[in-house]
């Protein structure tokens, strides 16, 4: 008879990896079934930002700091470099300062400040452009280079809590004592199903029942601009799209502003977030264009648009694009991510507002909690 398992988890994202090492740290015999040779979906196309401030207020906001403390115990036992620390947010208008104003008055505004503008000129070598009116400070974040830090984390998974990886095998069933493989059976007691934007392999009824669509974006990576940013940066944009701000009363005015100023930019769904690599290299991003099944083919206007928040924000003309990519990730307008319950040992797991990255480790937390 073969190995038998406490945990199967099934998709080897950064969601999967997240339910695997949480469980394997716990003192579960894991296996993690991942059906292409490496993670290579939403989890490295993104910018490998551990984003809290913004997050939804409530449990998302809960959920990323959580995620955050995880991430920054873990990478370094992993051998994971974190980038950079901390949020910068620009503010260019009046109604854009009032939202920050009202959002440091929260809870979720804790350890935040407002900075002048001369302050953010001088933390990012000169950034802001003339009508930079002041910025949002945030020391909560924390930035990984996504393409390196998920197989990274992986290798370190297998290697150090002894977690078995099954690459390139397909789970083609889910509910346990034994689960059916491209590579045969596996034997395990419980199951989690972390499928991200495959609706359709694994319980695609339980799937359908909640709506999702997915959600396509567009970024890109450019060249060193000459010098190190302190933290990652982001625009007006983002305060009318980040929940955690835009749910407040304030932001409405900011919003009517921005649609009236820049209605391109809302209607590719695009914000602005600038994080810097270790080369110096920056990733830029981002736009959003919701379908059911949204094509390969992402409008040039949406890359136009970021290197135009980026120059709006930060007063000079973006560097020169290396690289451009799309990805897809599921997405719910009534959630930031479902746990469903298709049998009392499986739980079925998505995140479904783009915040793999930032809330995946609290996340597992709470679904092993009640699973193991």
């Amino acid at each position: 008879m073969g190995k038998v398992y406490d945990l199967a988890v099934i998709g080897g994202g950064v969601l999967g990896l997240a339910h695997a090492i949480t469980a394997a740290r716990a003192g579960q015999r894991v296996v993690l079934i991942e059906r292409e040779r490496r993670a290579n979906g939403a989890s490295i196309r993104n910018f490998g930002f551990i984003t809290v401030t913004g997050q939804e207020r409530g449990e998302s906001w809960a959920l990323a700091r959580r995620t955050r403390d995880v991430w920054a115990e873990i990478a370094p036992l992993a051998g994971i470099a974190v980038e950079h620390r901390g949020l910068y947010l620009t503010a260019r208008s009046p109604e854009a300062l009032a939202v920050i104003a009202a959002f440091l008055d929260t809870e979720m505004g804790e350890h935040c400040r407002l900075v002048a503008p001369e302050a953010f000129r001088a933390a990012t070598q000169g950034m802001g452009g003339s009508d930079l009116l002041g910025a949002l400070y945030s020391p909560h974040e924390l930035r990984v280079e996504s393409r390196l830090a998920i197989p990274q984390l992986a290798r370190w998974a297998q290697a150090s809590l002894g977690i078995d990886i099954l690459p390139e095998t397909v789970a083609f069933s889910s509910v346990p004592p034994r689960i059916a493989t491209s590579r045969g059976e596996i034997a395990a007691g419980r199951v989690v199903v972390c499928p991200g934007d495959d609706f359709s392999t694994l319980w695609p009824d339980r799937i359908a029942a909640y709506r999702l669509r997915r959600c396509r974006l567009s970024m890109l990576r450019l060249a060193d601009p000459g010098f190190r940013l302190p933290a990652a940066l982001m625009s007006d944009l983002s305060l009318t799209r980040y929940a955690g701000y835009a749910a407040l009363p304030e932001a409405a005015a900011l919003k009517a502003k921005l649609l009236a100023e820049q209605p391109r930019h809302y209607a590719n769904g695009v914000h602005l977030i600038v994080a810097q690599g270790a080369d110096g290299s920056l990733i830029v991003g981002d736009s959003h264009h919701y379908d059911d099944l949204p094509g390969p083919f992402a409008p040039a206007s949406a890359e136009q648009d970021i290197l135009d928040e980026y120059a709006r924000a930060f007063g000079h003309a973006a560097p020169p694009v290396l690289e451009r990519w799309v990805g897809t990730y599921a997405s719910a307008d009534d959630r930031t991510y479902l746990v469903d319950t298709p049998a009392d040992n499986v739980r079925l797991v998505i995140v479904t507002g783009g915040t793999g990255a930032s809330t995946s480790f609290g996340i597992a937390e709470r679904v092993l909690n009640g699973l193991l």
